[in-house]
C-alpha cells in the first residue's frame, strides 16, 4: 500500500490563486500552503483524479499550512468516471470522517472496506471556527485492473464444458457487475435431470437459485432461492461470491455474507453442456420463463479457476450472440438528484401556457413527501406522495373555485424507482405510475389551467398565498422532464438554470436500513429514510432489534417464578438460533420435569419387515433435534420409555447374533440396545435383571414364542437420546407381530440455570474467550452478594469495551464504548442489592439502542446515535468476577448467558483459585414461594418446599389435600395414646403420641368443605371432661360454631352464616380463639367473646372427628340426636387444628400418626375453596384445575380401597338412600319403645347388647372398641 504519485486535483472553487487545488498536496507549502474555497459553505469539494481505477483503502487530511484554516468533519464520494457520485458508507450509514484540529497534525483514516475508483471527492461538513475551509490530503492504496465486458441485454456468454454432462461437487463462482437495470439474470445453468442453478436480478436484489435434485416429488423439494442486497440499480460496482461444496453454500454480496444448506438430499450440481454469463441460453427450454438478460457491466469473472472476461477477451467462448462485444463500460446517462429534508430543485417551464406536463423517476422509504409544486397563474398543482401513493391536487379560482384530486399507485415507497407522468390540459387530465397506460388515472373535470413558469422539485418552502400541504422530500429523482424536455441539471449545476437548495446533485444517497436486516429472529423490517424498526410479534422475541426472548429457558426457571404445573414455551438458547418451543412442564415436589411428546401411537403394529427391507418408523417431536437436543444437553437427568410387544418376533437376537431391530437417537447413529440396558450391551432389561422368560436369551422376545411378550424400560444415556427412528426387522413369518411404544422425552434439572460460582477474594476471577457481539450482545445472569460494590465482568478492546458491575449498594451499571464515546447506563434499586439475595441483571446492545435491566422491572434505555460506529470489537479475554485494577466482586454469580450461550462457571471455578463451583443460600431468595407455612429447603442447585407440617402438598405447598366422605364415613385423630386399641386393617399404625397439649387456652381451626346435604358433622373436637368444640350444618343448611369450655349451662354457640351453605359450593372456614376472643374468618372477619362465665382452658382434649362422631364418655346429646345422622356426605379439604393435619395424615399411608377412618374416604379436590386473601393468579392457583399435566388433582385414588371418584359418588348417594330408609326405621322403632340406655363397664359390649344399630357397629368393629371410666356415659342412637 503506497501513496499514488500522479493525482490530479480539482475543486469546486477558489478563495485565490495562491489557494489552487494543486497546492492540495499533504505536507506541501506552496502557494498558500493548502486549498481553500471562494465559499466556506456546505457546496465546496476538493476533487482527486488517479489516472485510472485504484484500490483505495486509506485517506489522510491537513489543514492548510501555517494557518487558521482547516476541517473538521468531511464526507467521501468516489466515482468511476467523475459522475454518478457514490458516497462512502460504513457501519451502514453515510460515513462522516473525523477531520483536523490543527494545521499541521495529519489525521489518517484507514477504510472499512476499501473502495475501486478513478475519482475521489472530498466534502467538508465542518471546519475551523476560527477560519475557513483549508485542506492538504493524500490517498493510499494499490494498483486494480480487471477485465470488464459491457453487456447489452442481448448477448450472452457460452461456457462450454468438456464433457456433455457435468457432476459438480464444490463450485467457486466469483464476479463484480454494475447496471442501473432493476431486473437480468447474470448466470444460468441447468441439467435434464431437473438440477440448475441462477443468479439473477430481481427488482434490484440478488437472488440466488440452486437445485441439486431431491428423491420425493421429482426436483421439487431440491429447489433452494435465497435473496441479498437491494438498490443494486444504482450502477456502481457490486462484488458477488459463490461457494458451494455439497450442500453447504456461502453467498457474499459487497463484504455480507450468507451461510445455508440447500434443500433436497442430493450433492452434486449434475449440468449440461454449458454455463452462460449474462442472461439465458438460447435452448428454448421452459426454464426461461420469459427473464431478462442482463444489462451493464461484469467484471473479473471467474468460474472454477477459468477467468471468463480473459477466455472471452481471447475469444476461447462463444460470444455469437453479442450484435458488438465491448470490452469497455458503457456508463449510464442519468443525473440524479438528492432530496433531504430541507431541500428544493427549482426548474423554468413555459408562462401562461394551457398545459402542463411533467414527468420525473422518483425512489424513496419514506411514505409522505412532496415531489411537485407549481404556483399557477390562477391557483396552484401539486403532486404529494401520501401513505405510499401519488396524489395529484389542482386548485383553480378563476370563476369559481374548481379542484382536482386524483391518485394513483401504491406501495411506491419501496425504494425502488418509480416513473411519474402527469398531463394536464383544459378540462383533462391524467397521471401515469411506471408507465401502465392501461392503469393511468383520468378525469374530464371542466377546468382552465395556466400555467405560472416555475416548478418546485423535492421541496417549497417560501410563505405565499398557496402553499402545499407538505413541505419537503427525501429521497432521489432522476429523469426530470417539464413540459416534455429533459432538464438539463448539468446547467443547473453551474448556476446556469434554475436554482436549488441543500441538494446534492449527480447522487442519490439512498440507504436501504433493511439490508443487511438487523431484525432478528424473523422479525419484520421497515424503514424511513432515517432510521428501520423492526416488528417482533410472533416471533417469540422482543426489543429493537428482536433480540431478547420473552420465555425462560428452561421448566426449572419457570419453576423459580413461582409457576405451577403446565404447558409452557421456553427457549434454552435465549438469543441465540434456536426459536422458543412447547413443553410440557410437570413441576412435582422433588424435581421438575420438563417432557416432550412424540406423535407415534402406542401399541403401533408391524408386520411384513425383515432383515432385507425393515420397517422405520420415523418419530417426529413438537420441536426440532436441534431444540431437543438443547434440552438433553443442559439437564441432569434424561430418559425415555420404550416397549416391544411380540409374538413371534425377535428383538436384539442375543446373544450374539445380528440384532433384528435397532433404534436412532440424536447424530443418526444407530443403537442395539434397549429399554433398561446400556449403550455397549446388547441386552434388554430382563437381560440385565437375569429374569428373561428363556434364561438362554437376553431379551424376552427373542426367545421366539407364540405368546405375546414384551421388553420394555427406560432409556436413560441422554446423549443418544432422544428416539428418532426404529428399523423393525422381524416379523414376516406365518404369525409374527410386534406392537412397538415409545414413551415422551422426559428430562429433569438444568444445568445452565444452576451453573454458578463464588468469588472468595476480591482479586479472584474467571476468563474466558474473547466475547463476540459485533453488531448485537445480550448479557444475563443472577447475581448475590453483601459487599457493596464489584465487577461482575468486563471485557477489553484497543479502544472498545463492555463491562458491567455494581457501582453501589442500589446502583447497577452497563457501560461500553463502540467507537462514539463511552456510555453508560445505570439502574437504580430502590432497595439495596448487597441483601445476599438473587437479583437478575439483563443488558442488551444493538444498533438501535443499549438496554440495561435489573430483576425484570427497573431498567434504562439509551438510543444509539443516529451516525456512528456500531460495531463492538473486543481483543482480550473476558473476565468474569474482576477487572484489571478494578473492584473485584465478592459473591455469586450464577446462569451467566452471552448472546445465548452458557458460560460455564463451575467448570472453570474448579481449577481457579480464590473461586468456588456453586453457591448456596437460595431459599433466601426462592423462599416466598414455599405458601401455607412451607418450609424451604435448601439444595445444591435450588431448592424444595417442605410440606409435612401444612395440611397442603405440591411443590409450593399450595396444592389442596381433601376427600370426599361417603355417609357414615369418619376421620378419627386421637391426641392421646390409646392403650388397648385392637389391631384393625383400616386403622393406621399408630407409632407416635401426638405432641399436642391436652389442656388449651387457645386454637385455630381452618378447612373448607362443599356438600349437598344437612344437616351434619363436619368437625368435633372431644374431651376426657365434658369440654368439646363443634363445627355443624344445621337442617337449612347453615353453619354452626359449638364451644363448650365449662362454666356455662349450655354451650356456647355462634351462627356463623345465614346463607345455606348446603348448595354444593366451595367454602372456606377459619376459626380461631385466643382466650375469651374468638375470630371467624369467614365472608367477612368477625369476632366474638365468650360469656365471662365460661372457662377458656380447653381442658383434656381427646379426638378430632370429621364427617361423623363415633366417641365414648362426654358427647354434646344434642350434636349426636340433630347432626351426627347418617353423616357427612361431601368432601372436605385443608383440615387443620393447631399443627395437626388429620385429613392430610388419613389419606397420605407414609405419614405415621394416630389416625384412622372408617368408610371409603377418596382423595379428592372438590372441597377446595379459593383463598381470597391473598389474590393468586391462575398460573399458581392451587384450585386452577386446567393448568397442565399435574391438573386435575387425581380425584381417582381411593383410600384404601380402589374405586374412582364417580364410583364413589353413584355408591355415596345409593348409600345414603338405603341409610335414610335404615335411619327411618331406627327412629320408628327407638319412637315405639322410646328407650336409651346408660351403663358403666369397663369394657365395650358386642352387638347383642347394642340399643342401636350405630352401637353395633361400634361394638363389633374394633377400631371404635376403646376402655372407659366407670362414671362415663356412652350415647348411642
Amino acid at each position: 500500500m503506497s501513496q499514488f504519485e500522479d493525482m490530479t486535483f480539482t475543486c469546486s472553487s477558489v478563495f485565490t490563486s495562491g489557494y489552487a487545488p494543486g497546492y492540495a498536496k499533504l505536507n506541501k507549502r506552496g502557494g498558500a500552503g493548502g486549498w481553500s474555497p471562494l465559499d466556506t459553505d456546505h457546496y465546496q469539494w476538493l476533487q482527486v483524479d488517479l489516472g485510472s481505477r485504484k484500490q483505495v483503502s486509506s485517506v489522510a487530511t491537513q489543514g492548510r499550512y501555517s494557518s487558521s484554516d482547516w476541517i473538521t468533519r468531511y464526507r467521501l464520494l468516489y466515482s468511476d468516471t467523475g459522475r454518478n457520485w457514490k458516497l462512502y458508507h460504513q457501519d451502514g450509514n453515510i460515513w462522516a470522517f473525523a477531520g483536523n484540529s490543527n494545521t499541521e497534525s495529519v489525521v489518517r483514516h484507514d477504510l472499512q472496506h476499501p473502495v475501486v475508483a478513478r475519482y475521489l471527492r472530498i466534502v467538508p461538513l465542518d471546519w475551523s471556527s476560527e477560519g475557513r475551509i483549508g485542506l492538504r490530503l493524500e490517498i493510499y492504496g494499490c494498483p486494480y485492473w480487471a477485465d470488464v465486458i459491457n453487456f447489452d441485454g442481448q448477448g450472452v456468454i457460452s461456457y462450454r464444458f468438456k464433457v456433455k454432462k457435468m457432476k459438480i461437487l464444490k463450485d467457486v463462482i466469483a464476479l463484480k457487475f454494475k447496471t442501473s437495470e432493476s431486473e437480468g439474470v447474470i448466470l444460468h445453468g441447468e441439467g435434464q435431470q431437473g438440477d440448475y442453478i441462477t443468479l439473477e436480478l430481481r427488482r434490484a436484489k440478488l437472488l440466488l437459485q440452486i437445485n441439486l435434485g431431491s428423491n420425493q416429488y421429482g426436483s421439487i423439494l431440491g429447489h433452494t432461492s435465497v435473496t441479498s442486497g437491494s438498490l443494486l440499480d444504482d450502477h456502481h460496482w457490486h462484488s458477488v461470491v459463490i461457494e458451494r461444496y455439497r450442500r453447504n453454500v456461502n453467498f457474499t454480496l459487497d463484504q455480507h455474507t450468507q451461510h445455508f444448506r440447500t434443500n433436497g438430499e442430493f450433492d452434486h450440481l449434475d449440468l449440461d453442456y454449458e454455463l452462460t454469463f449474462g442472461g439465458m441460453p438460447y435452448s428454448g427450454k421452459p426454464i426461461s420463463g420469459g427473464r431478462k438478460n442482463f444489462k451493464g457491466c461484469m467484471e473479473g469473472i471467474n468460474y472454477n479457476g477459468d477467468n471468463i472476461t480473459d477466455l472471452a477477451r481471447r475469444k476461447k467462448l462463444d460470444t455469437s450472440s453479442f450484435r458488438n462485444l465491448s470490452f469497455i463500460c458503457v456508463e449510464s446517462h442519468t443525473f440524479p438528484v438528492f432530496f433531504n429534508a430541507t431541500s428544493f430543485l427549482q426548474l423554468p417551464g413555459r408562462v401562461e401556457h394551457n398545459m402542463v406536463s411533467v414527468g420525473f423517476q422518483f425512489r424513496t422509504w419514506n411514505t409522505n413527501g412532496l415531489l411537485l409544486f407549481s404556483a399557477l397563474a390562477d391557483g396552484m398543482l401539486e403532486l404529494v406522495l401520501v401513505d405510499g401513493k401519488v396524489n395529484v391536487h389542482i386548485n383553480v379560482t378563476q370563476k369559481k373555485n374548481t379542484r382536482i384530486d386524483i391518485s394513483s399507485g401504491s406501495g411506491l415507497n419501496d425504494g425502488e424507482w418509480h416513473d411519474v407522468r402527469f398531463l394536464a390540459k383544459e378540462n383533462f387530465a391524467m397521471l401515469t405510475i411506471d408507465g401502465d397506460e392501461a392503469s393511468s388515472v383520468r378525469t374530464n373535470t371542466p377546468v382552465q389551467i395556466v400555467t405560472g413558469g416555475t416548478y418546485h422539485f423535492g421541496g417549497y418552502f417560501q410563505r405565499t398565498s398557496v402553499s402545499p400541504t407538505l413541505r419537503s422530500f427525501q429521497g432521489c429523482m432522476q429523469l426530470i422532464h417539464v413540459d416534455d424536455q429533459l432538464a438539463d441539471l448539468h446547467a443547473v449545476e453551474r448556476g446556469r438554470l434554475g436554482a436549488f437548495e441543500n441538494v446534492s446533485l449527480d447522487m442519490c444517497a439512498i440507504i436501504d436500513r433493511c439490508m443487511p436486516n438487523h431484525c432478528e429472529h424473523g422479525g419484520r423490517c421497515t424503514q424511513t429514510w432515517d432510521s428501520f424498526s423492526c416488528t417482533c410479534d410472533g416471533t417469540g422475541y422482543t426489543g429493537a432489534t428482536c433480540h431478547t426472548s420473552i420465555y425462560e429457558q428452561s421448566c426449572e426457571a419457570y419453576k423459580h417464578l413461582g409457576r405451577a404445573s403446565d404447558s409452557y414455551w421456553i427457549d434454552p438458547d435465549g438469543s441465540g438460533p434456536l426459536g422458543p418451543f412447547k413443553v410440557i412442564c410437570n413441576i412435582t415436589e422433588d424435581k421438575v420435569w420438563t417432557t416432550v411428546m412424540n406423535n407415534l401411537p402406542a401399541q403401533t403394529s408391524v408386520t411384513g419387515s425383515s432383515r432385507e427391507r425393515r420397517t422405520v418408523l420415523q418419530l417426529n417431536y413438537s420441536a426440532s433435534m436441534e431444540q431437543v437436543s438443547a434440552i438433553t444437553s443442559s439437564s441432569e437427568h434424561c430418559e425415555q420409555h420404550v416397549a416391544y410387544a411380540c409374538r413371534t418376533s425377535r428383538l436384539l437376537n442375543t446373544p450374539e447374533g445380528t440384532p433384528y431391530t435397532w433404534w436412532v437417537g440424536k447424530g443418526n447413529e444407530k443403537h442395539f440396545y434397549w429399554g433398561g440396558s446400556g449403550p455397549g450391551i446388547q441386552k434388554c432389561a430382563c437381560g440385565i435383571e437375569r429374569n428373561c422368560t428363556d434364561s438362554k436369551y437376553y431379551c424376552n422376545c427373542d426367545a421366539d414364542q407364540k405368546q405375546w411378550r414384551e421388553d420394555s424400560g427406560l432409556l436413560v444415556y441422554k446423549d443418544h437420546l432422544p428416539v428418532n427412528q426404529i428399523a423393525v426387522g422381524d416379523t414376516n413369518r406365518p404369525g409374527s407381530e410386534a406392537k412397538l411404544t415409545v414413551g415422551p422425552l422426559r428430562c429433569h434439572g438444568d444445568r445452565n440455570y444452576w451453573n454458578a460460582a463464588s468469588f472468595n477474594t476480591p482479586s479472584s476471577y474467571l476468563h474466558f474467550s474473547t466475547f463476540q457481539g459485533e453488531t448485537s450482545a445480550d448479557i444475563s445472569f443472577y447475581f448475590k452478594t453483601s459487599a457493596p460494590y464489584g465487577v461482575f465482568l468486563e471485557n477489553l478492546g484497543n479502544t472498545d469495551f463492555i463491562r458491567l458491575e455494581l457501582k453501589s449498594p442500589t446502583v447497577v451499571s452497563f457501560s461500553f464504548d463502540v467507537g462514539n464515546g463511552p456510555v453508560e447506563l445505570n439502574v437504580h434499586s430502590p432497595t439495596p442489592l448487597n441483601d445476599d439475595q438473587w437479583h437478575r441483571v439483563s443488558a442488551e446492545r444493538n444498533v438501535k439502542e443499549a438496554v440495561l435491566q435489573l430483576d425484570q422491572q427497573y431498567q434504562e434505555v439509551r438510543p444509539a446515535p443516529p451516525q456512528g460506529h456500531t460495531r463492538l470489537q473486543l481483543y482480550s479475554q473476558l473476565y468474569v468476577g474482576a477487572a484489571g485494577g478494578q473492584r473485584g466482586f465478592l459473591g455469586c454469580i450464577r446462569s451467566l448467558k452471552m448472546n445465548g450461550v452458557t458460560l460455564d462457571l463451575e467448570e472453570r471455578a474448579q481449577v481457579t483459585p480464590g473461586v468456588k463451583p456453586g453457591c448456596s443460600g437460595h431459599c433466601t431468595s426462592y423462599g416466598m414461594y414455599c405458601r401455607n407455612g412451607g418450609k424451604c429447603l435448601e439444595k445444591y442447585n435450588g431448592y424444595s418446599c417442605d410440606c409435612s407440617s401444612t395440611a397442603y402438598n405440591g411443590p409450593f405447598c399450595t396444592k389442596d389435600i381433601g376427600g370426599f366422605f361417603e355417609a357414615g364415613t369418619l376421620v378419627k385423630y386421637s391426641f392421646i395414646p390409646e392403650t388397648a386399641a385392637a389391631p384393625n386393617k383400616d386403622a393406621k399404625d399408630i407409632s407416635q403420641t401426638s405432641p399436642l397439649e391436652t389442656n388449651l387456652t387457645q386454637e385455630d381451626l381452618s378447612f373448607s368443605f362443599s356438600t349437598s346435604s344437612s344437616p351434619s358433622i363436619l368437625v368435633y373436637i372431644s374431651s376426657k371432661s365434658q369440654d368439646f368444640m363443634a363445627v355443624v350444618l344445621r337442617h337449612n343448611g347453615t353453619l354452626q360454631l359449638r364451644y363448650s369450655l365449662g362454666g356455662l349451662r349450655e354451650p356456647f354457640t355462634v351462627d356463623v352464616d345465614q346463607r345455606n351453605l348446603a348448595n354444593g359450593q366451595p367454602h372456606s372456614i377459619n376459626i380461631s380463639r385466643d382466650g375469651r376472643t374468638l375470630w371467624l374468618d369467614h365472608y367477612p372477619s368477625v369476632s366474638y367473646s365468650l360469656p365471662e362465665e365460661s372457662d377458656t382452658e380447653f381442658n383434656n382434649i381427646k379426638s378430632l372427628f370429621l364427617g361423623k362422631v363415633f366417641e365414648t364418655g362426654q358427647v354434646d346429646p344434642v350434636l349426636i340426636e340433630k347432626y351426627n345422622t347418617p353423616g357427612f356426605v361431601g368432601c372436605l379439604s385443608r383440615v387443620q387444628f393447631n399443627s395437626i393435619y388429620p385429613l392430610k395424615a388419613a389419606l397420605r399411608s407414609h405419614i405415621a400418626a394416630p389416625v384412622s377412618h372408617q368408610g371409603k374416604l377418596v382423595e379428592s379436590n372438590c372441597g377446595a375453596s379459593p383463598l381470597t386473601i391473598p389474590p393468586m393468579s391462575a398460573a399458581t392457583d392451587p384450585w386452577h384445575l386446567d393448568g397442565g399435566p399435574d391438573f386435575p388433582f387425581n380425584e381417582e385414588r381411593v383410600i384404601p380401597d380402589g374405586v374412582n371418584r364417580n364410583s364413589a359418588i353413584i355408591g355415596g348417594i345409593i348409600a345414603v338412600v338405603i341409610f335414610t330408609i335404615l335411619c327411618t326405621l331406627v327412629f320408628l322403632i327407638r319412637y315405639m319403645f322410646r328407650h336409651k340406655g346408660t351403663y358403666h363397664t369397663n369394657e365395650a359390649k358386642g352387638a347383642e347388647s347394642a340399643a342401636s344399630a350405630d352401637a353395633a357397629i361400634i361394638g363389633t368393629d374394633p377400631n371404635f372398641t376403646e376402655t372407659i371410666e366407670e362414671s362415663k356415659k356412652e350415647w348411642f342412637i
